[in-house]
């Protein structure tokens, strides 16, 4: 079973997630948990310790207001003026509520509707019960306005002896919960205002902390996007932790093993090309020669297609040359001088007349405004003119590059064709230009013209090279190029690198 077309296991792998996330997602995870977790103490904490003040503060009144109920002879005496009452109750936010009853039960004095006591068998004399309820009477709904929340204690005291009455009497106090929970509320938000400050600024140093250490990997990732599909020089990454550090030398290894095989593949096509250079060139030779002795016109025909067949090897063997030249590898160990461009194509250009009028094209450059004036008044445009556009770079392999889109024009403008070479600086960019008024190059083919042994056209005796050398070089030189339409039909190359500093002299 053929796992990579549309395999049942393929289909059960789960996405990959961001790691960044991932990590963020768990780190962030617990201080949510103990963010909740501290709010829900402290909120009970609280609560408790505003149980205990109000717990405190019951009792203090229910003993005081045990203390004005006097057994008498003829009964219970209670000296609790009506000031008194009003002053305990004035406060509608923070009502003290008070009942007394004896026996337990039986209402003497104070608010009907306090909620009673829990049921006790035999209650402890003198001791205080705590309990929350809410205000209305046993067994029915509350009355409006009465269904608050309250904190009751109750106490239950002896009262009587020595020539009076006796019994059980119980004494109530309430107080309102409300603001009890307000105080926990408050505190609560006193206290997880700062703690929310603390997770956020925690979350924002996790956040930092997860980038720093993910950030080998983010460099990591630069380094093997950033690179063109042929460079394989090993990846640099010494300061990475171990763990990144193992990744970056599995990949070493992989790119390491791709290069032998390449450069083994490509020393195969440069000897091959080395060795058919000399016979190609001997067997055109010889054919020149026979060409000049026979008379026979079949047998020159003949002749002229082996001497073209030999003319085209050679040219694709010396292609090939040029083109390990400007690999990676080889071009590596050249070294790189400052350059003129201007200069170099002057050379170029001037060397190529002979072949474009053996193809009958005009071929020519084009100088800017002021080259060639001759006389005093012109000397800024002149200096201007042959004012040079240095590159750093290697000369012989600028020189090919410049060679090949010539010839490249050359071949496929045709016959009474205009091939127009030009060279400016502008800033940190040196351009160089080849255009030709030919056909012109399709614009679906623009881009794919620059692969290997791609020809846009079957006319012309190309092999499909030049133009993937010259991408080759210019890469190689930290350049780009590319090919434009010209108006109404031509085609223009395009060439950008960057400028530098003149030899020092």
């Amino acid at each position: 079973m053929n796992p990579s077309a549309g395999s049942p296991w393929l289909a059960a792998v789960p996405r990959a997630r961001s790691l960044h996330r991932q990590l963020f997602i768990w780190l962030l995870l617990p201080q949510v948990v103990l963010w909740l977790a501290a709010a829900f103490f402290t909120y009970n904490l609280a609560a408790r310790y505003a149980n205990e003040a109000i717990d405190a503060s019951l009792l203090q009144a229910s003993r005081a207001l045990a203390r004005q109920v006097k057994p008498v002879e003829s009964g219970l005496f209670i000296d609790f003026p009506r000031s008194a009452q009003d002053i305990l109750e004035s406060d509608p936010s923070d009502r003290v509520l008070y009942t007394v009853s004896t026996p337990p039960g039986q209402f003497i004095l104070g608010n009907r509707h306090l909620p009673p006591p829990p049921a006790i068998a035999k209650p402890a004399l003198g001791e205080p019960y705590f309990y929350d309820g809410v205000m209305g009477e046993p067994g029915m709904a509350p009355a409006p306005g009465e269904s608050e929340h309250v904190r009751v204690v109750a106490l239950y005291l002896r009262y009587g002896g020595e020539g009076a009455s006796t019994g059980t009497m119980l004494v109530q106090v309430a107080r309102s919960r409300a603001n009890r929970e307000e105080l926990a509320r408050r505190i609560l938000l006193d206290t997880a205002l700062p703690l929310s400050l603390l997770m956020v600024l925690m979350t924002l140093i996790v956040w930092a902390g997860i980038r720093a250490g993910l950030k080998p990997l983010a460099l990591l990732k630069r380094q093997v996007e950033g690179r063109a599909p042929n460079d394989l020089a090993p990846i640099e990454l010494e300061a990475a932790p171990p763990e990144v550090r193992s990744l970056a030398r599995a990949i070493n290894t992989l790119l390491a093993e791709v290069r032998h095989n390449v450069v083994a593949q490509k020393r195969f096509i440069s000897d091959a090309a080395h060795q058919l250079r000399t016979p190609l060139a001997g067997l055109k030779s010889q054919t020149e020669l026979a060409l000049r002795d026979l008379t026979d016109p079949a047998l020159i025909g003949r002749l002229k297609r082996v001497h073209e067949s030999a003319a085209r090897s050679a040219h694709l063997v010396n292609q090939l040359l040029v083109l390990a030249r400007a690999e990676p590898e080889s071009a590596h160990l050249q070294d790189r001088v400052p350059v003129d461009l201007r200069r170099l194509a002057r050379e170029v250009t001037a060397d190529m007349v002979p072949r474009a009028l053996a193809a009958g094209v005009d071929l020519g450059m084009d100088e800017p405004p002021g080259a060639g004036a001759g006389n005093a008044g012109d000397a800024a445009g002149e200096a201007a003119a042959q004012a040079p556009a240095h590159v750093r770079g290697i000369a012989l392999l600028l020189r090919e590059a410049l060679v090949n889109l010539i010839d490249n024009a050359l071949r496929y403008a045709g016959r009474g064709a205009t091939v127009t070479v030009r060279v400016r600086a502008t800033g940190p960019l040196v351009w160089l230009e080849v255009e030709d008024d030919g056909p012109g190059v399709p614009e679906a083919e623009r881009e794919h013209v620059f692969e290997r042994f791609v020809r846009a056209t079957s006319d012309g005796t190309g092999c499909g090279l030049g133009l993937a050398i010259v991408r080759e070089i210019v890469e190689r030189h930290a350049g780009s190029v590319e090919l434009k339409a010209v108006q109404p039909h031509g085609a223009l190359a395009c060439v950008t690198l960057p400028a530098c500093a003149p030899p020092a002299t």
